[in-house]
């Protein structure tokens, strides 16, 4: 039995946060019906690549669902999907600001149809403050919280986290809220409103880099692989490739450094402890760089695993979903009706992993079974 089997989900989402999010209730076992507009969520075109005549990252979002064809515009429409909240358990919507509640299908309006529910908003700014109407995308969030500031070369121009990092990770954030806001209906019989916001993501992503900002007052550098407050944690090129070492702490620093041949760099007082490494950094780093340049890659990574020290290659996609451990780990999933295969639920239970029952769904096909009215041709 799946942890959320029974609950009924239902997501007026879009594009990447809210369609994640309630993917991943789904993924747990959760009902979830998807409202769409008449011609679909946009991701559905958001390709190439396509499968089946849908993108491919709308598939990656989007299982364990059922979609319904909405034409909110439409009395009748908007009559029916008020009559289907009452047996929901949990909405989720990223729409655009003020949108539903030019329906009547806000927070206040939604939640007194049904006391119980848990009604979830995914913002690009957040709930409240100047900017709380204000649109926005992964690119123009990750711009506004910092996020580009310590990101890339430090001899380069800023540059974007090269994954949608605030969509996905406030996907999860507005799940896990779902998830508590259950917990606490178990014991006061009421549901909530959940918000959450790309920002407030990317905030949280940026926990560490400002407290120490507010401490020092300095902006931190960027690094290409490495990070500001660490030393050794960083790729280094080889004399065939590149691999990340992550010799984070002192004792780990040592043993690099006897696997460099340098033993006694480890008790050198100006690379003793981190803090010493990060003074003396301009003079280790050549030190560390000069001596990683005399191996191949292959040879680096077996001798430093054989000495316990963090160590990988730079993988490409081809390599890591070709990899034994991704194999191991069983997460690469098939997606039901599809000859198409995607990432698993990121977490198991007693050792399995929740599966994909169902891959994304054809635009509006749940309308009949479900008694939702047909859209209007235009």
């Amino acid at each position: 039995m799946l942890p959320l089997q029974g609950v009924k989900v239902l997501e007026i989402g879009q594009n990447l946060a809210g369609p994640y999010a309630s993917e991943i209730l789904g993924m747990l076992g959760a009902e979830v019906v998807k409202i769409e507009r008449p011609e679909g969520d946009d991701a559905r075109g958001w390709g190439p690549p396509f499968h089946a005549g849908i993108a491919c990252s709308f598939h990656a979002v989007n299982r364990n669902k059922r979609s319904i064809a909405l034409d909110l515009k439409d009395k009748a429409a908007q009559a029916w999907l008020r009559e289907f909240l009452r047996g929901q358990d949990i909405f989720v919507q990223n729409m655009r600001p003020g949108s539903l509640e030019a329906f009547g299908l806000g927070a206040e309006a939604v939640r007194a149809l049904n006391p119980r529910l848990i009604y979830c908003s995914l913002h690009a700014f957040g709930a409240k403050g100047p900017m709380a109407l204000k649109p926005g995308y992964e690119p123009i969030v990750q711009a506004f919280a910092g996020m580009f500031s310590v990101n890339g070369l430090a001899e380069a121009p800023p540059a974007r986290v090269g994954m949608q990092v605030l969509d996905l990770g406030t996907g999860v954030w507005a799940a896990l809220g779902c998830l508590a806001a259950l917990q606490r209906r178990h014991h006061t019989g009421e549901g909530c409103t959940v918000d959450t916001s790309l920002f407030e993501t990317g905030l949280g992503w940026m926990a560490q880099h400002v407290a120490g900002f507010n401490e020092s007052g300095r902006q931190p550098p960027r690094h290409r692989t490495g990070n500001p407050k660490l030393i050794v944690f960083q790729a280094f090129d080889t004399a065939d490739g590149e691999i990340v070492v992550a010799a984070a702490n002192d004792r780990l620093f040592a043993k690099f450094a006897a696997v460099l041949g340098h033993p006694g760099w480890g008790s050198d007082p100006r690379f003793r402890t981190n803090a010493d490494r990060i003074a003396h950094r301009d003079i280790l780093l050549p030190l560390l760089e000069a001596a990683m340049r005399t191996r191949g890659s292959e040879a680096w990574s077996a001798a430093l695993e054989a000495a316990g020290i963090p160590c990988s290659p730079i993988h490409d996609l081809a390599a890591v979903t070709a990899h034994p451990q991704t194999a191991a780990l069983g997460i690469m999933q098939p997606m039901p009706g599809y000859g198409l295969e995607g990432v698993g639920l990121p977490v198991s239970f007693d050792g399995e992993r929740p599966p994909v029952r169902q891959g994304a769904p054809a635009l509006g096909e749940a309308n009949a079974a479900l008694g939702a009215p047909l859209p209007k041709p235009r």
